[in-house]
């Protein structure tokens, strides 16, 4: 049985299981996003992070990216904290968190975000249930998945589960 609450008050914004979205602040448009509703927090791919004893200097993306810019930008003391981060393995790791403006189809609002070095991911940005929660309704058919991509990562991984197999035997 599917239960769906309905609030008229609330308006959700229907998105799909990854989008382009936007960073006013970073200067950074179209910016692919995965959305995890497995996951709690938000993350973007930030290149460099250095804590001066009192500010945070972040540089986003990394320089083989096309959203990198290498400007770093600044958060105050009170701009910036520190939260435990586990991912579905149970690993736990420390990371820095920021709220930036982020626009999600036409729809601007604040989101707290882990910096996390996402280099070696295929989406530099992922969004989870604290940021999607009472403002959109993921519908995993629809969005604007890099799916070349997805299909070519894919592909490669067969390959090498199939070379293992073959180098065991």
């Amino acid at each position: 049985m599917f239960l769906c609450y309905y609030n008229p008050m609330i308006a959700l914004t229907l998105i799909g299981r990854a989008e382009k979205v936007e960073f006013p602040q970073l200067f950074a448009l179209k910016v692919p996003a995965k959305i995890d509703t497995g996951a709690d927090a938000s993350s973007i791919w930030a290149h460099k992070v250095e804590n001066d004893g009192k500010n945070l200097n972040v540089t986003f993306f990394g320089p083989k990216s096309s959203f990198y810019d290498g400007k770093v930008h600044t958060f105050l003391p009170n701009q910036h904290t520190i939260t435990r981060v586990s991912n579905s393995f149970g690993h736990r790791e420390m990371r820095y968190k920021v709220t930036l403006q982020i626009r999600v189809k036409n729809r601007l609002i604040n989101g707290s975000f882990t910096l996390a070095d996402r280099s070696t991911k295929l989406y530099p940005v992922l969004l989870g249930r604290s940021l999607l929660k009472h403002k959109f309704l993921v519908d995993v058919a629809k969005g604007s998945p890099l799916a070349a991509e997805e299909k070519a990562r894919k592909t490669a991984l067969r390959e090498e589960i199939i070379k293992v197999k073959k180098e065991s035997h």
